[in-house]
């Protein structure tokens, strides 16, 4: 699967995802850090990449719907998480697609548990 992580994610996540098998980008590698969110989210739709954030933004459906992408993924941390919490998040995440496709749809991944939004056409 084709995964765009936000600028909030290092080496260590793209990492994570490259060793299970996926082609990520990441947005500090495009020049897109700083770029506004509707700019990153038209830039992962027309390279059909599931976007992967902490960007509470994204997880607004009537800002960014996700009907026509490869779908959203936003990671919601607990406060001040740690990077092992956050590494559990994302493998909790990847754990999920191999059950089911997270296209067009956005998934809140939070700790023990995904809550998913789709459209009534999904």
């Amino acid at each position: 699967m084709k995964f765009k992580l936000d600028e909030n994610f290092g080496l260590r996540t793209q990492s994570i995802f490259i060793s299970s098998g996926h082609d990520v980008e990441t947005v500090l590698d495009e020049s897109l850090g700083g770029a506004p969110d509707q700019q990153l989210f038209q830039v992962c739709q027309n390279e059909r990449r599931c976007l992967v954030t902490l960007d509470l933004d994204f997880a607004n459906v009537l800002r960014f719907s996700p009907v026509d992408t490869a779908g959203i993924a936003v990671i919601r941390t607990p406060k001040n998480p740690s990077l092992l919490i956050l590494e559990q998040l994302v493998q909790q995440l990847l754990q999920a697609l191999k059950e089911m496709p997270i296209d067009g749809k956005l998934w809140i991944v939070e700790v023990g548990r995904i809550r998913i939004h789709q459209s009534e056409d999904n």
